[in-house]
């Protein structure tokens, strides 16, 4: 803590280089990113206000769905608006405690999606595999507890890796090569040696994000075991398409931290690196929504409710 407090004083902001030098250029990301941001929040209202207020949807399934819409939209919330006024007025800066939230809010909010993405297999697994005890083993009760548990560890995987980033002395500029705070980027300041704290926190939670990985895929495992042996082809795309969006949603988080992961390699800002930080921050929160709606039949339902009382009010 008291190393923190004299980085305080040593950089009292970051400058966030991560937009292209040229202002049209910045100006275009920016509209880009308000139009991307905009997407994401009525998407992602729309899923928890028909979740919410549709009786139909009251299953664990989309309780858990409309956590992950929670989630997005804070996730999204945290980097896109500041990034937004920073282009807009021709700023870069940051000021250090507000890198510090931000860095603890990415990672937190990550961690919950993960370990929540996790949670929809185990309760996909228990819906397909042992249907006829379904509501004994998600009730109401369990629901909570798994979805508290995932923002808990996500709360301490973020606190985590907030302290091991922000215990290390800072060597370099104070320039910040991405258009938010990032670890690999902010690491690449720190003086020689310093990093080894937030390395171990790194390995250590990668080495448990793979066991939960591996917990996924054993859960899919016996579910494609189970499909296989319905005799209809019906029978099995019936049952497979009520996994499609989940897999969808894990396969674009998965994917997008590791494209963002090959993004952050890089020692300068450049357009791909660029891409490679939207892909990641952005495109998961604004396709979440759109993913579930396309392959749910009571979410097109729902929202086809809601438009016709609204059409038929309006009359």
């Amino acid at each position: 803590m008291t190393e923190m407090l004299i980085n305080m004083t040593d950089y009292m902001e970051f400058l966030l280089m991560g937009y292209p030098d040229d202002q049209v250029l910045q100006t275009l990301c920016a509209v880009l990113f308000f139009l991307i941001y905009l997407v994401a929040l009525m998407g992602n209202f729309l899923i928890i206000t028909l979740i919410t207020i549709d009786q139909h949807l009251q299953s664990p399934m989309y309780f858990f769905l409309k956590n992950l819409s929670l989630i997005d939209i804070c996730y999204i919330s945290v980097t896109v608006p500041k990034s937004i006024m920073n282009s807009m007025t021709n700023t870069h800066s940051i000021t250090f405690l507000g890198c510090v939230l931000q860095v603890f809010c990415v990672i937190f909010l990550a961690g919950t999606e993960f370990a929540l993405l996790l949670v929809m297999s185990y309760d996909r697994y228990a819906a397909i595999c042992f249907p006829l005890h379904y509501e004994a083993i998600m009730n109401r009760g369990a629901c909570v507890q798994m979805v508290l548990a995932a923002w808990l560890s996500g709360c301490i995987y973020g606190s985590l890796h907030a302290t091991g980033t922000f215990s290390v002395r800072f060597c370099g500029p104070n320039v910040v090569l991405q258009f938010f705070c990032d670890i690999p980027s902010l690491l690449r300041l720190a003086c020689f040696g310093d990093q080894i704290l937030e390395y171990v926190f790194i390995i250590a939670s990668c080495c448990f994000a793979f066991m939960c990985f591996i917990l996924m895929v054993i859960s899919y495992v016996h579910i494609f075991i189970i499909i296989l042996r319905i005799p209809s082809i019906q029978g099995r795309f019936k049952i497979f398409s009520t996994c499609i969006p989940h897999l969808t949603v894990v396969t674009l988080f998965l994917s997008s931290g590791f494209v963002a992961y090959l993004g952050s390699t890089a020692k300068s800002p450049s357009s791909l690196n660029l891409f490679m930080s939207v892909f990641y921050s952005l495109l998961p929160p604004s396709l979440n929504p759109v993913i579930y709606s396309l392959r749910n039949s009571d979410v097109k339902m729902a929202l086809c409710n809601l438009l016709g009382k609204k059409m038929t009010t309006g009359l």
